[in-house]
């Protein structure tokens, strides 16, 4: 479990494809500090186990569902990635409840600097319309945001400089994909009609 919160933006060192997948290879001087072998680490959102550590680098074995659904794959190196340790039961959860579990990807639409800000449209695929509510949350990359519009086929966020600087957001722009994971909280509860809807009353 993790809290949308980024520690740090790590640097993609290496990605080599196999029959089975892939190892990602990235270089993390914060959140290897403590890293051992099995950890949970979300890369842009995405929660993958430490497979192997040396110093600040660690690496990561994805498997073909992990590529298919995440942005990861398409990553060359040098390219910037979000990274955030799993929560601990002492810690404050100061952006909200993240699985790591990535429901897809979807491609920035635009990316504005308005002011001091920047807003931030993603394009909505409709399949997963409904979990997106005015003021709810989102995890875009695995960054815990807030979500300022809702259009018919897109939504809309509002990034503050401290995001855009503290994350892999600063590389983005318009035509980029990026990981989504839709609210935890709408998808239960959409199940939970769903099995009550299609039970019938005696």
């Amino acid at each position: 479990m993790f809290t949308g919160l980024v520690e740090e933006t790590g640097e993609l060192l290496a990605l080599e494809h196999s029959a089975a997948g892939a190892r990602l290879t990235l270089r993390a001087p914060l959140v290897s500090t403590d890293a051992q072998l099995g950890d949970s680490i979300a890369v842009n959102g995405c929660c993958l186990t430490v497979s192997a550590r040396d110093g600040a680098t660690l690496a990561f074995d994805l498997l073909a569902e992990t590529l298919d659904r995440t942005n990861l794959g398409a990553l060359a190196p040098g390219a910037p990635v979000n990274l955030e340790r799993a929560l601990a039961a002492h810690s404050r959860l100061g952006g909200h409840f993240v699985q790591g579990h990535i429901d897809t990807t979807s491609r920035v639409l635009a990316f504005e600097k308005v002011n001091a800000d920047h807003r931030l449209e993603i394009a909505l695929p409709a399949e997963f319309a409904g979990y997106v509510a005015f003021k709810g949350s989102i995890a875009i990359d695995g960054i815990s945001l807030t979500v300022a519009e809702v259009r018919p086929a897109s939504c809309v966020v509002w990034i503050i400089p401290h995001t855009l600087t503290m994350t892999n957001l600063r590389a983005k722009t318009a035509g980029d994909f990026v990981n989504l994971e839709f609210d935890l909280l709408a998808k239960y509860v959409e199940r939970l009609l769903a099995v009550r809807l299609s039970t019938p009353s005696s």
